[in-house]
């Protein structure tokens, strides 16, 4: 299980920090990663990091301004938002996968974000 936290309503220029900590021990084998869904529009990838270690990779749009973390100790996983815009508005997830795998098989519960122009 992942359960989310962070999110809220912030200005745009504004920073926010979301977390995602897993229920239990996440192993080298797996990936976390971020993704949004605007309403009316598709998911969207944010990013993801592999457990075990790596540059984590970033979709154009946030490349610059978001920042994927982990803290093992505590099994989770942050995205670091900086420099909001409005278009960052939306629900944010967070998931994870095997490595050898393309599906996202365990999905947080989403947090919403809002950034007022």
């Amino acid at each position: 299980e992942l359960v989310q936290s962070g999110g809220g309503l912030v200005q745009a220029g504004d920073s926010l920090r979301l977390s995602c900590t897993a229920s239990r021990r996440i192993g080298s084998g797996y990936a976390v990663g971020w993704f949004r869904q605007a309403p009316g529009k598709e998911r969207e990838f944010v990013g993801e990091v592999f457990w075990s270690g790596g540059t984590p990779s970033y979709a154009d749009s946030v490349k610059e301004r978001f920042a994927i973390s982990t803290d093992n100790a505590k099994n989770t996983v942050y995205l670091q938002m900086n420099s909001l815009k409005s278009e960052d508005t939306a629900a944010y997830f967070c998931a994870a996968r095997a490595t050898w795998l393309r599906r996202w098989d365990y999905w947080g519960q989403g947090t919403q974000v809002t950034v007022s122009s």
